[in-house]
């Protein structure tokens, strides 16, 4: 009797789809975690409400927090020009003089231009013509 074993009749047993998902997943559990984390890493430094985003919004709020304060510095300074304008007539005297150009009955008022000559300071100082000599006689 010849008794031949057929190898293919004997197949190993086949493992179920989510079976080898399993075992993939458990073989490279390590390297999905890796990616996991790197992939965190990554948003939290570039991300929207990342470390970059918060200091470009800290950046911004320290320039308008002077912002801020230059403008309320020049409030204060426009205050104190409302109060002395509702208070002190020298002030109100001075505006009407530089600005409107009035002037009290009687006074004469002149205005000058600056000659673009004499605004410049020169390099050397004038020169002198030369002394002539005075006759002795």
């Amino acid at each position: 009797m010849d008794r031949r074993v057929d190898i293919s009749a004997n197949p190993e047993p086949r493992v179920p789809l989510y079976g080898q998902f399993r075992d993939f997943f458990r073989r490279n559990a390590l390297w999905f975690l890796v990616a996991g984390l790197a992939l965190l890493l990554i948003q939290d430094i570039f991300g929207n409400h990342g470390v970059l985003a918060m200091r470009r919004s800290q950046q911004q709020s320290a320039d308008m927090q002077k912002e801020i304060d230059q403008l309320n510095e020049e409030n204060q300074r426009l205050r104190g020009n409302i109060k002395s304008l509702k208070s002190d007539p020298s002030a109100i005297e001075r505006i009407a003089r530089q600005e409107m150009g009035l002037q009290r009955p009687g006074e004469f008022v002149f205005k000058t231009t600056p000659d673009s000559a004499d605004s410049k300071p020169s390099a050397a100082p004038p020169q002198r013509p030369p002394s002539q000599p005075s006759p002795s006689h």
